[in-house]
């Protein structure tokens, strides 16, 4: 075989060791140099094997300690081809998302439990928003920013941006005040009263609240927690309905983590074109990565059809309410609307933000970061072993969250409020679905330390949920 394709036959063989189950889950595969050595290949083409391994999610790289083989744990979700898919339908947000929100628990089952430590990372964050502070000459403070945000800031975000294959220049940036406001921008730029936008089902219920107040109607394509949206599902619906924008998160999306492969990217990008649609994707948890961060869909969107949405919330600060957005051929749109729901970001907190990120912290945080994740999730898992009876959980290689389906007998739903009386918050699976879907599954986080407090009421959880259910006060939406 040619040089150039040895890293297929290398990966082949590991696939098929794998498939056998040579090595078990959590177990060290043989390092680069014995691989070389067996196979007679070169480092390059080793690295490049396991790291295509990797993006599939079967394999972890630890620094210094080598590949190992991922945690392997059923998956949550039923087989795609005998999911129904329902026609488009107005939006009604439940008040249980209000309720997690006031709470503060949407990544956290003992939001009370928090302690005061603040990472070594956010400290050097808030020290270089306080330089820029300090550096307000004159009357600066009486002036706003440009509605596309900081020059300085997108230039980093482009630099950030090509690390990861996209190459985007910085007047093809503009800074929003999150994700949710950049996804915001994306629908109104694209939609109008009454379009149909198609969601992943389970998917974020952001979107579903954004969608509600711009009076859009939502038609769900299932996605599984492995591969994320359905493409062949996705265009069944294209065929019965006039869809005008779809909205998904192909790298590590909530609530199960799944991450889209390169052939799914392309049928997506292909059907946009088809059928003349714009891809609004939600990219904000692609820095979590545990291994090679994936490229962005938008990295291979030549038609410019695709309107990139991010922020820092996921990856380093939930309060610093900074995102970005590159719009395609709806940009000179987006940044009129960007000036009339926001008129500008606080210049100092951009520049603060920027000079972070040019000194190192954000990549030095991120490393950080993704160890601690990973750790974290593998023990969200053993806990989640213990747990009695069917329980199916997905095993993401990025991102906050596991998705975990329960025995059809289980409603999330109607034991949230057992469990608030008990201190625990739960995201049931309801909250990811405008159809009422997915009420035997539930959300569960490990974005948060596991302390003595969290692991008892994770504990706690199998109790309560398999008890008599009472009434449940939250509102839905109709089926």
């Amino acid at each position: 075989m040619a040089q150039e394709y040895r890293y297929l036959q290398l990966e082949a063989w590991l696939l098929q060791c794998l498939k056998e189950q040579r090595w078990r889950p959590g177990e060290r595969l043989p390092s680069i140099r014995n691989l070389c050595q067996e196979h007679g290949v070169s480092k390059a083409t080793a690295l490049h094997a396991l790291q295509r391994l990797e993006a599939q999610g079967l394999v972890e790289a630890r620094p210094k300690a080598g590949h190992f083989v991922s945690q392997q744990i059923p998956r949550a979700q039923a087989p795609l081809s005998r999911t129904r898919i329902e026609a488009p339908r107005p939006v009604t947000v439940s008040d249980l998302l209000l309720d997690i929100m006031r709470r503060s628990a949407a990544f956290d089952i003992l939001p009370e439990s928090h302690s005061g430590e603040l990472p070594p990372g956010i400290v050097a964050l808030n020290r270089a928003i306080g330089r820029s502070l300090r550096r307000q000459r004159g009357e600066d403070y009486q002036y706003y920013d440009e509605p596309a945000g900081d020059a300085g800031l997108r230039e980093q975000l482009a630099l950030h941006l090509s690390r990861r294959g996209l190459q985007v220049a910085p007047e093809h940036l503009c800074i929003t005040s999150g994700c949710q406001h950049a996804l915001f921008l994306a629908l109104m730029a694209s939609c109008k009263r009454g379009d149909v936008v198609a969601v992943e089902s389970p998917g974020f219920y952001g979107v579903m609240q954004l969608i509600e107040q711009l009076e859009l109607r939502v038609v769900e394509v299932p996605a599984s927690s492995e591969t994320g949206m359905d493409i062949d599902a996705l265009e069944e619906v294209l065929r019965r309905w006039q869809v005008r924008a779809c909205i998904v998160s192909p790298a590590f999306a909530t609530p199960g983590g799944a991450l889209m492969d390169d052939s799914a990217k392309r049928r997506l990008l292909a059907l946009a074109e088809q059928y003349d649609l714009a891809v609004i994707e939600d990219d904000i948890y692609a820095d979590t990565a545990f291994g090679a961060v994936p490229d962005p869909l938008k990295a291979q969107d030549i038609e410019e059809r695709v309107i990139l949405c991010s922020s820092f919330s996921k990856c380093l600060s939930r309060d610093l309410r900074l995102g970005w957005i590159s719009g395609g051929r709806w940009h000179a749109r987006i940044l009129h609307l960007k000036l009339v729901t926001q008129l500008a970001s606080s210049r100092f907190l951009q520049r603060g933000v920027a000079e972070f990120m040019a000194d190192g912290g954000l990549t030095a945080y991120l490393r950080r970061l993704r160890i601690e994740l990973r750790e974290r999730r593998d023990h969200l898992l053993s806990l989640l072993q213990a747990w009695p009876g069917e329980v199916r959980v997905s095993a993401p290689q990025g991102g906050l969250a596991v998705w975990v389906e329960l025995a059809d007998t289980v409603d999330t739903l109607a034991i949230y409020p057992e469990a608030l009386r008990a201190g625990v918050v739960i995201t049931p699976g309801p909250l990811f679905s405008v159809s009422g879907k997915f009420r035997n599954c539930l959300r569960l986080s490990y974005a948060h330390p596991w302390t003595t407090a969290r692991e008892a009421a994770l504990k706690q959880l199998p109790e309560l949920l398999y008890q008599p259910i009472q009434n449940c006060n939250f509102r839905q939406s109709p089926p």
